[in-house]
């Protein structure tokens, strides 16, 4: 079978927040293996990590789902932010407000101790479901950036693109003293960097408008719930897959199948799959390693252990 033909038989239906996985109450995880069995496997050489929203919790970036494999936060659908003017209100309003704090993240000692595997010559590639460019500020490479960035913004209506600086920048120049007011009522950060706000400030927000077309959609380059990840950066995840020796899974409950897809892929090939969280994953029973623990500590042991042969 041709890696086309692979893609398309495991090319999942579209994802929605009504579609995502959900564990059984009381799940837990069967647990395999230990450290110095990922520490073996990383010295083979030929890893593919494949990345979630756990990797950046330590970097005080909530994730969407707690350890039990509950939902903490909706976010926001594609649907819900082309409702209109109304939707990219009620989105910019919070992510507006919540971009400082978000960017201000730094990166945490597991994505640290992951930069350090992969210059020791344990990883070839990094998958990740996560937005905030944390791994690349620790040092990563070849990251593949499966759910997009915010660090960018695309025009929904004609596809320019542009700096979240920029835009950020034209915000505050339609909202003067909006971040000062709001402050005072935000909520915590949420994943996707928003936070929430009373609809009081909602409502006065002005969104900008698109510099090419005058549009008023403007979305994080991202991919929201219930949109489909861009078609060549799901194919390089899998090539990057074929390639592989093994694939490690970090801090992904794999609850939507954007993330499942490759470790079904990995599987069902006959690759070894490691998965450790703090938490139940979605992928339990395709793991031939499996582990929990914090990812700021179990990391930089397994680093210093393959950093120092």
């Amino acid at each position: 079978m041709s890696l086309a033909d692979a893609t398309a038989s495991t090319r999942p239906p579209r994802v929605t927040p009504r579609s995502a996985w959900r564990p059984e109450p009381g799940a837990a995880p069967a647990l395999r293996g230990s450290v110095r069995d990922v520490i073996d496997l990383l010295r083979g050489g030929g890893v593919v990590a494949l990345t979630g929203a756990g990797m950046s919790t330590e970097s005080g970036i909530p994730d969407y789902r707690g350890p039990d494999g509950s939902r903490r936060v909706t976010p926001m659908t594609i649907d819900e932010f082309r409702d209109g003017e109304a939707g990219a209100r009620r989105y910019w309003s919070r992510a507006y407000v919540g971009w400082n704090r978000f960017r201000a993240a730094r990166a945490n000692a597991g994505q640290e101790a992951l930069a350090r595997i992969q210059s020791a010559g344990c990883l070839d590639a990094v998958i990740t479901q996560n937005v905030d460019g944390l791994h690349q500020e620790a040092g990563s490479r070849r990251v593949i950036e499966l759910h997009g960035t915010l660090t960018r913004v695309v025009c929904v209506d004609c596809g320019a693109r542009l700096l979240r600086d920029r835009v950020q920048a034209a915000l505050t120049r339609l909202n003067p003293g909006y971040l000062e007011a709001a402050l005072d009522d935000a909520g915590s950060i949420r994943p996707d960097g928003d936070v929430d706000l009373p609809l009081s400030l909602e409502h006065r927000f002005r969104v900008a408008r698109c510099e090419e077309c005058a549009g008023v959609h403007l979305k994080p380059d991202v991919v929201f719930f219930g949109e489909s990840a861009d078609r060549q950066t799901v194919q390089a995840c899998y090539e990057a897959v074929d390639r592989a020796q093994a694939l490690l899974v970090l801090g992904s409950s794999l609850a939507v199948m954007s993330g499942l897809r490759f470790v079904r892929h990995a599987a069902a090939r006959g690759l070894p799959v490691a998965i450790i969280t703090n938490g139940t994953t979605r992928g339990e029973d395709l793991a031939a390693i499996r582990l929990l623990g914090p990812l700021g500590t179990v990391l930089p042991e397994i680093a210093e252990a393959v950093s120092t042969g």
